[in-house]
């Protein structure tokens, strides 16, 4: 008799307010800056394996020397395609905050994608990598983003917290 596998239920993703999935994506510090100071309009990713929905929360981990948890966006319009489609919908928009070093990296890329920022917010609180370990030991931020989900630790200890103290959901 063949051994069938058990296959492992997924908890439910995690969600705002409004019913839109939350995504923790990690970002470079110079370019999270920029995005909560209103000046770039687009963050750009390559290589993509999956979809983010227009309207996602987009949860910032500012990597590098910040190495934290700092804030969240909104994502608008999401343009989905080769990295020249990306670039030139990127480039025809105006004001959209990206230079050339977003060529250079998403340059090659089969399939790239650009999000669209709306309603940047920073936390009245970072939460750094070295106390996001303390509660959740051996943690690691994504390499680019990932979806959270009911119950995740870094979403239920960590992020839920944040947007409660932020206002953006309501206490648990």
């Amino acid at each position: 008799m063949a051994r069938q596998r058990r296959r492992a239920v997924e908890a439910p993703p995690a969600t705002s307010v409004e019913g839109e999935p939350i995504y923790l994506i990690s970002i470079r510090p110079v370019y999270a800056f920029q995005i909560f100071r209103g000046t770039k309009r687009f963050e750009l990713r390559r290589g993509v394996a999956g979809s983010i929905p227009e309207g996602a929360v987009m949860v910032v981990y500012a990597s590098g020397n910040v190495r934290a948890i700092i804030g969240e966006f909104r994502v608008g319009r999401v343009i989905r395609g080769t990295a020249e489609q990306v670039w030139r919908g990127v480039m025809s928009e105006k004001n959209s905050g990206v230079g050339e070093d977003a060529w250079r990296y998403i340059r090659g890329a089969e399939r790239a994608m650009a999000l669209e920022v709306v309603e940047p917010k920073l936390y009245p609180r970072r939460v750094t990598l070295e106390e996001i370990r303390r509660i959740v030991p051996g943690w690691n931020p994504p390499l680019s983003y990932k979806l959270l989900r009911e119950g995740e630790p870094v979403y239920e200890l960590v992020v839920r917290k944040l947007r409660m103290l932020a206002g953006l959901e309501p206490p648990a």
